[in-house]
């Protein structure tokens, strides 16, 4: 049972330093390990700061020397960062490694949707560097919010669970149902629902034949077909759960507020949140459904 923060960072470090003895041989790099802050550590650091909400470095770095007990040697700033990017596949890597342990990642019933990232405020954007431009930052509407971006939409495939099982960073403009199948495009043999702007018949056709992917997405009001009203609320009980995970990433992680400067950075971010949220559900599912909001609250505090 986990019953403080103290907790909480020890089960977080025993996870990440045994799944990082198995692909540590994968991230040779030149020289010694770190005599000081082992890689194990400092992923530690990264993951459990992300928990806590902590994303920008300077803040995550002021809240660890709070907690020396714990993590006595903290790296600066500069070389915070700069380990943080090159562990950035390493955190995928994680991600993926408990993906694989995780029996409820595996099941069969899905739900796709898709968040905004922006990465500058919409009146820069026509200044925005050249970096954003390179990596196909583009503009695009987010209906939900009736607003416009400059950025991308993360799109994510959520098992009814709550566990991410996969996500795609698309350009913003992209369509939903194009950056959608290709997500889809990586997995097999799953039942999907999506919102209208997953709808199309030929498409889901083709996932069927050549995936064994069954899409389920409501068609538009205007559309002649009309779902049933039992599959409406199967749709409406799905979308709340998505929403649940949207509103965790979006309030607890602080996915839709980007402090990169370039597209690396965003990608070191999105994978160490990613990963953060992933593990915290895994640790969540090990213990009693009776301890699982007393674990959230140690993990995440109060908005």
């Amino acid at each position: 049972m986990i019953d403080n923060f103290d907790d909480f960072c020890l089960h977080m470090y025993y996870m990440i330093d045994n799944l990082w003895q198995e692909i540590a041989p994968l991230f040779k790099r030149p020289g010694p390990e770190p005599s000081s802050c082992s890689d194990s550590e400092l992923l530690t650091l990264v993951l459990v700061g992300e928990c806590r909400g902590w994303d920008e470095e300077t803040n995550m770095l002021s809240q660890w020397t709070e907690h020396r007990d714990l993590f006595p040697h903290l790296p600066s700033q500069s070389r915070f960062n700069r380990r943080r990017r090159n562990l950035r596949e390493a955190m995928n890597l994680i991600r993926q490694r408990v993906l694989q342990r995780f029996d409820l990642a595996h099941e069969r019933y899905s739900i796709i949707d898709s968040l905004p990232i922006p990465v500058v405020q919409f009146h820069h954007a026509p200044r925005a560097a050249a970096d954003w431009k390179i990596h196909a930052a583009s503009f695009g509407k987010v209906s939900a919010k009736q607003q416009t971006i400059y950025g991308y939409k993360l799109h994510l495939l959520v098992t009814l669970e709550g566990i991410i099982v996969d996500g795609l960073l698309a350009p913003a403009h992209e369509r939903d149902l194009t950056a959608g199948v290709e997500l889809l495009s990586y997995h097999t043999d799953r039942v999907v629902m999506g919102d209208k702007a997953y709808y199309s018949l030929p498409v889901a056709a083709d996932l069927a034949a050549e995936r064994a992917i069954h899409l389920l997405a409501l068609p538009h009001s205007n559309y002649r077909a009309q779902a049933s009203p039992a599959l409406r609320q199967t749709f409406h009980a799905a979308r709340r759960l998505i929403e649940t995970v949207n509103s965790q990433l979006a309030l607890q992680f602080h996915l839709e507020v980007n402090h990169a400067h370039t597209f690396t950075g965003l990608y070191t971010r999105l994978a160490s949140k990613l990963t953060a949220h992933t593990l915290s559900t895994f640790l969540n599912r090990l213990f009693d459904q009776s301890h699982l909001l007393h674990i959230k609250q140690l993990a995440f505090p109060p908005i």
